[in-house]
């Protein structure tokens, strides 16, 4: 009796185990995803290996478009006034000595009236001055009276020239000025050529000697103003070609070389500056202080890569399916999780534990037909 009931159980546990090995069977069967001849035909899919591919070792960096501070001007006035005149609006394009507005102030008056004064004074206190230093050659005055002459023609010398030049810096001629011709307006010109990005002015307004009334840029010297870490800077080399974007606008990728490197650590973040310069046909594309993300080009690698179309990405991870059977144009695919690494323009870098190498089998095309 013993031994039949011993029987028993051993047949009780083979079956078991019988069914847990069917079990697992069809469980890890069931990770593989089938596609038949027919669905492969139909949606133009594709098999190939990974191949040998060269791809760009790059530097990220991030910054800012910029002008050179010789391409930009902020206009203002050292003496204040109301603005009387201006047409012109923000992206307007100007050029150098182009009238940009005229300020109204009666200030501008007292200035012309004290310079014509001197000027009229000038002429007397200069021959007043030769009188006595001639007198004093012969002798015949004293040398307190000739210095006393002295030191007034030369007081009203200096007091016409800075006045002049006052009157230069206001726009005011100043032989005009001589001739009895005094304005209570003066014009304000372009000191550079270039666009208009800032305009502070409008009629009516009053303008203080600090304020930006407005502000011109060359935007044919627009460039990148990188900042790269302290860990990167002995990569970056003059010439090296740029890849840049600028997220909040466009997703095209823009080409620039570098043309300066810093020679100082910059801040807290511990930064150099790189300078980058712009190809000619996108700074039209371009605005000034836009935000840009770069990729500096510092060398090149091979690497095994697959068509980026090969990937597959579910909850912010990477997958590919690999061949694991093919039977009678029938195909099973097992889903593989993959690391990127360097990409290119249609390949990626793909890093495994070495699951997948040369002689793998990888649906290139259509991987996404059978997953969703």
């Amino acid at each position: 009796m013993k031994n039949i009931l011993s029987i028993l159980f051993l047949a009780a546990v083979l079956h078991s185990c019988k069914e847990t090995k069917t079990e697992e069977t069809t469980v890890a069967d069931s990770d593989l995803i089938s596609v038949t001849a027919t669905q492969f035909q139909s949606a133009g899919m594709e098999i190939a290996s990974p191949s040998e591919q060269t791809f760009d070792v790059t530097v990220k960096a991030t910054g800012k478009v910029d002008v050179p501070p010789q391409n930009r001007s902020q206009i203002t006035s050292f003496v204040g006034g109301y603005v009387k005149s201006t047409r012109l609006l923000v992206g307007d394009k100007v050029v150098k000595g182009q009238a940009l507005l005229t300020l109204e102030n009666t200030e501008f008056l007292d200035i012309q009236k004290e310079y014509l004064e001197v000027a009229e004074q000038i002429n007397y206190l200069k021959s007043e001055y030769v009188r006595q230093k001639t007198l004093y050659d012969e002798k015949i005055t004293s040398q307190k009276n000739y210095l006393k002459a002295e030191s007034e023609y030369r007081r009203a010398k200096g007091m016409y020239q800075s006045l002049k030049e006052k009157l230069k810096l206001l726009n005011i001629n100043p032989t005009k000025v001589e001739q009895g011709k005094l304005s209570s307006v003066v014009t304000i010109y372009a000191p550079i050529s270039g666009d208009i990005v800032v305009m502070n002015a409008h009629l009516g307004m009053h303008i203080n000697p600090s304020d930006v009334i407005l502000e011109i840029i060359q935007t044919d010297h627009l460039h990148l103003e990188l900042a790269i870490f302290e860990k990167d800077i002995l990569k970056i080399k003059k010439d090296q070609n740029i890849l840049f974007t600028v997220p909040e606008a466009s997703k095209e990728v823009f080409n620039a070389k570098v043309h300066l490197v810093g020679k100082s650590i910059e801040g807290n973040d511990r930064t150099i500056n790189v300078h980058g310069h712009l190809d000619d046909k996108i700074k039209q594309q371009l605005l000034t202080g836009m935000f840009v993300e770069a990729n500096i080009i510092v060398d090149s690698k091979k690497a095994l890569a697959i068509p980026k179309d090969a990937i597959l990405t579910e909850e912010n991870k990477n997958f590919v399916l690999l061949l694991s059977e093919n039977k009678n144009g029938n195909y099973a695919f097992k889903k593989v999780a993959v690391t990127i690494g360097a990409t290119s323009e249609d390949f990626v870098e793909i890093i495994t534990d070495n699951q997948i190498d040369a002689k793998s089998k990888i649906l290139t095309k259509g991987a996404y037909d059978i997953t969703n």
